[in-house]
C-alpha cells in the first residue's frame, strides 16, 4: 500500500476551508453566461478602484508582466492572478519533483491537492502582497499622519488582500458555475482593452497639452494620420515614417507593432486549427461515429502563463534583493543576480535581464544590425543582446514543456483519463478491442508527444511575440494568451450549447 501523503494531515482545516461550491446538477447556459459577464464586469470595476491611502509616486514590480498577470497598476486587483498562479506552480513543481507523494488519478488525493492549493493561494497573496510596501507602493503622508507609518502599511496591504481575494473568488465561480477558466478571461480583457486603446486612443501621448509632433495622439491610427497631415514631404521622408512603423522617442505604438500583432494572430490561429484527429465508433449504435481531437496545442495557453509568472517572480525578488535588502548575505546587492537603475523595475543586467523579454524589435534586433539604435542595448554589446535573446527564447520553450507536462498530469488530460472518458461514452477506435486499457495504449502513442510539442510551441510562439513587438504595449505573450483564449472561450460556448440541446454529450464531455 502506498504511503499516505502527508499533506492529508490539512484535511480538516480543507474540510472547513471557505470555497465556492460545485453545481450539484447541470448549470443551464444561460446561467453560465450570466455568471461570467458578471464576473468580468466586476473584474472591470475592481481595476478602476485605486488604492485608498496610495502615494501618487510609485512604482510596479510588476510593470514588465502587468498584462500576464491580468491585474492593473494602483488599483485594488494590483496583484491580479499572481497568487494563484504562483501557488499552481508551486503545487505543480513540488508534485513533479515528487517532493509531495500525491497520485492525481486517485480522486481523494486529487481533493487534497486542490484543497492546498487554495490554502496557498492565501499564503502567496501575503507573500506578494508583503513586498509592495517597501518603497513600491508607499502609503500616503496623508494616511501617514492618520494612522501612523506601519497602520498605513497595514491599510495598503490589506485592499491589496482583499482585492486578490476577490479574483481568486471570481475565478473560483466561473470555473465552476460559468464557462472557461478566470484566469484566462481577466488575462483577455486586459489585453483586449490595451489593445484597443493603443489603436485607438487620440488623446496625446503625456496624457495633457495639446496635441503636436513632439506629442501626437498614443493610438496607432490618430497617429498616422496626425503626423501625416502635419509633416511636410521632406519630414516625413527624412525621418517621420521611420518613426511611423518603427517607433522611439515619442511613438509609443508605431505602425510595425500593430503588423506584429496582426502576424501573431493569424500564426496563432493556424495553430489553434492545427490537430490529430482519432476516429471513434460507437460500441453498440452502428454508424455512429466521431473524432476525437488532438490540438497540436494540447496543453492550451496555461504552460505560457505558469512560465509568465515564475519569470515575474524571479523579477520581484531580484528587485528586492538589489534594492531594498541589499544587506542579504551573498544575494543581497548582487549585480550578477539583477542591476537596476533608481526609478526602474526592469533590470538593466545581470541574470533578470537575460531573464526578462526583449520588447519589440527596435529593442533588440535593429540596436544588432544599426549603430545608430545602440542606446537601445543599455549599455550591452550586440553579442551580449544576442546571447539574451537566445537564453529568453530557451527558458521560455523548456520552462513551457515541462509544465505542460505537469498541466496535462493534473487535469485529467492524460491518455489514462481519456481513455476513460472515451470508455464511459460508449465510443471505441476502430479496429480495436473496447478496453480502455487498449485505448490509453493508443493514445499513449500521441499525448506524451503531443504534449512536448504543444509546450514548445506555445512556448516558442510566446518568445517570438515578444521580440517583434504589440501595440498597446501589451506584449506578445499577452496577446498570444489572449487569441488562444478567445478561441478557447468560442469553443467552449459552443461545447456549452452543444450540451444543451443534446444532453447525451454531458457524459463524454465529463460535465456529469
Amino acid at each position: 500500500m502506498a504511503e499516505e501523503s502527508k499533506l492529508y494531515a490539512l484535511k480538516p482545516l480543507i474540510d472547513r476551508w471557505p470555497a465556492i461550491k460545485k453545481p450539484k446538477g447541470h448549470v443551464q447556459f444561460r446561467q453560465k453566461i450570466l455568471w461570467t459577464g458578471l464576473c468580468l464586469i466586476l473584474y472591470y470595476l475592481l481595476t478602476n478602484i485605486i488604492i485608498y491611502g496610495l502615494a501618487p509616486e510609485r512604482l510596479d514590480l510588476f510593470a514588465g508582466y502587468r498584462f500576464i498577470m491580468a491585474g492593473a497598476s494602483g488599483s485594488i486587483v494590483h496583484l491580479g492572478i499572481g497568487p494563484i498562479v504562483t501557488a499552481s506552480i508551486i503545487m505543480q513543481l513540488f508534485v513533479g519533483a515528487k517532493i509531495i507523494k500525491l497520485d492525481l488519478q486517485d480522486p481523494k488525493d486529487r481533493g487534497i491537492y486542490q484543497g492546498t492549493q487554495k490554502i496557498l493561494v492565501i499564503v502567496m497573496i501575503l507573500v506578494e502582497a508583503l513586498p509592495q510596501v517597501f518603497g513600491y507602493l508607499s502609503p500616503s503622508a496623508q494616511l501617514v499622519g492618520m494612522v501612523g507609518g506601519t497602520a498605513a502599511q497595514g491599510v495598503i496591504i490589506s485592499q491589496l488582500f482583499i482585492g486578490a481575494l476577490i479574483v481568486f473568488l471570481m475565478d473560483e465561480v466561473i470555473s465552476k458555475w460559468g464557462i472557461g477558466s478566470g484566469v484566462s478571461l481577466f488575462i483577455a480583457a486586459g489585453v483586449s482593452q490595451a489593445i484597443v486603446t493603443g489603436s485607438f486612443n487620440w488623446l496625446p501621448v503625456t496624457g495633457s497639452g495639446a496635441l503636436s509632433l513632439s506629442n501626437p495622439p498614443a493610438g496607432t491610427l490618430p497617429m498616422s494620420y496626425y503626423m501625416t497631415t502635419h509633416m511636410s514631404l521632406g519630414d516625413l521622408v527624412g525621418g517621420g515614417f521611420e518613426n511611423m512603423f518603427i517607433g522611439g522617442g515619442s511613438v509609443p505604438n508605431p505602425i510595425i507593432a500593430v503588423l506584429g500583432t496582426i502576424a501573431i494572430f493569424l500564426f496563432v490561429v493556424y495553430a489553434e486549427s492545427s490537430r490529430i484527429e482519432l476516429p471513434l465508433a460507437h460500441g453498440r449504435v452502428r454508424g455512429a461515429r466521431g473524432r476525437y481531437p488532438l490540438r497540436l496545442i494540447y496543453a492550451s495557453n496555461i504552460p505560457v502563463i505558469l512560465m509568465s509568472a515564475l519569470l515575474a517572480n524571479i523579477n520581484m525578488f531580484a528587485l528586492l534583493l538589489y534594492t531594498r535588502l541589499s544587506n542579504f548575505p551573498l544575494l543581497g546587492n548582487a549585480w550578477w543576480i539583477g542591476k537596476y537603475e533608481v526609478g526602474s523595475t526592469a533590470a538593466s543586467a545581470g541574470g533578470a535581464w537575460y531573464l526578462s523579454a526583449p520588447n519589440g524589435l527596435i529593442s533588440w534586433l535593429f540596436p544588432m544590425i544599426d549603430p545608430q539604435y545602440a542606446s537601445y542595448l543599455q549599455g550591452h554589446a550586440p553579442w551580449q543582446m544576442g546571447v539574451r535573446v537566445i537564453v529568453y527564447l530557451l527558458v521560455m520553450v523548456i520552462g513551457s514543456i515541462l509544465f505542460a507536462k505537469f498541466w496535462i498530469a493534473t487535469t485529467n488530460m492524460g491518455p489514462e483519463a481519456v481513455a476513460r472518458q472515451i470508455q464511459s461514452s460508449g465510443m471505441q477506435i476502430p479496429g480495436f478491442r473496447r478496453d480502455p486499457r487498449i485505448i490509453k495504449k493508443v493514445l499513449s502513442r500521441y499525448i506524451p508527444v503531443i504534449t512536448v510539442i504543444s509546450g514548445a510551441v506555445v512556448g516558442g510562439l510566446a518568445a517570438g511575440a515578444d521580440m517583434i513587438g504589440t501595440v498597446g504595449q501589451s506584449s506578445g505573450t499577452g496577446v498570444l494568451l489572449t487569441v488562444g483564449i478567445i478561441i478557447r472561450l468560442y469553443e467552449d460556448i459552443a461545447k456549452e450549447q452543444a450540451m444543451e440541446m443534446h444532453p447525451v454529450l454531458r457524459k463524454f464531455f465529463g460535465a456529469e
